[in-house]
């Protein structure tokens, strides 16, 4: 073989092709609560919806979502170690209307391996200017990628994430990564708690640096959080049980009582019902500054590759 040939051969071997895109169908929701003549639940605005669905299987169990600046296109995560790229589509009203450009990616770990679900269950995930942090949990890491190019990137050593692993359950760690304009990266757990039952959380970069404790209610546990440009967090929280089916709300904890040792709560300002709203199992959620101004929180959940279950994407307009 020439060594033109050789090159070439060896270009193309060591070269992945980049992902194909993937089918996505979507079918409009037009009302959060079927029942109710309102599209108003608490201080949010419900604004438009899908239920997705694809012939690819790899299209499953989304369980975190970041939207770039311009408030279309998103990276999301699966907790089966995938990188879902995509951007979203609106109607002529400016409703949710589908997906374009979707793209399934193996996520790689230090070692440039796909893992397997039981090493890169991926759980949560924030963009921090060129880079994205991605928490895992059963192997408890926070992991940092570059933006793009999720087909050839490996993952390096995020920041030390300060709570004590042997204070970490296996399946209920990282749920929840999210960072402010501020430079400050916080990170909650969704079921490890302490002694007095408070879930344990952490400031792991910028100012105040330290572990804190979210107040934990009603047999709810923690799936996402997004910061609101004034510095407050939003948090989702999820709730599952075989008698009252799942429930899922949202807290509004203040950003000035997020300090080392603070042991911080808020109101709920959103609560919906299995049965009563169009919810699922709600795991991903993220925040993005509308054409109007207007802040929208968006909302994804994770199907767990069942067929009883629905992929979701909610948008809503949170109302001060």
């Amino acid at each position: 073989m020439k060594a033109a040939s050789v090159f070439l051969a060896l270009a193309l071997v060591a070269t992945p092709a980049a992902a194909a895109v993937i089918p996505v169908d979507a079918i409009p929701i037009e009302t959060f609560a079927p029942e109710k003549d309102t599209d108003r639940f608490g201080r949010l605005e419900f604004i438009g919806g899908l239920t997705l669905t694809s012939p690819d299987p790899d299209f499953q169990s989304l369980s975190a979502i970041r939207f770039l600046p311009d408030g279309q296109r998103f990276i999301a995560v699966a907790d089966t170690g995938e990188w879902v790229d995509g951007r979203v589509t609106r109607d002529a009203s400016g409703r949710l209307s589908g997906l374009q450009g979707v793209t399934v990616t193996p996520m790689k770990n230090a070692r440039g391996v796909h893992a397997g679900k039981s090493g890169m269950d991926a759980e949560s995930l924030v963009i921090a200017g060129d880079r994205i942090y991605v928490g895992f949990e059963g192997r408890h890491r926070i992991d940092v990628y570059p933006l793009s190019g999720h087909d050839r990137a490996n993952a390096s050593a995020g920041p030390d994430f300060l709570i004590p692993t042997y204070e970490l359950r296996r399946n209920g760690s990282f749920e929840a990564l999210a960072a402010d304009d501020a430079g400050r990266m916080v990170a909650i757990a969704e079921k490890s708690i302490d002694k007095n039952g408070n879930l344990f959380a952490a400031v792991i970069r910028g100012p105040q640096k330290g572990i804190f404790k979210v107040v934990k209610r009603e047999g709810y546990d923690v799936t996402d959080a997004a910061f609101l440009p004034g510095g407050d967090l939003l948090v989702l929280e999820r709730r599952f049980s075989l008698l009252s089916g799942v429930a899922m709300r949202i807290r509004r904890l203040p950003g000035s009582a997020i300090h080392p040792g603070a042991v911080v709560d808020g109101p709920v300002i959103m609560q919906a019902y299995g049965g009563t709203h169009r919810i699922d199992n709600m795991e991903g959620m993220d925040v993005i500054r509308a054409d109007d101004g207007s802040l929208h929180v968006i909302l994804v959940s994770d199907d767990n590759n069942s067929p009883l279950q629905n992929t979701l994407m909610l948008e809503f307009r949170l109302v001060d």
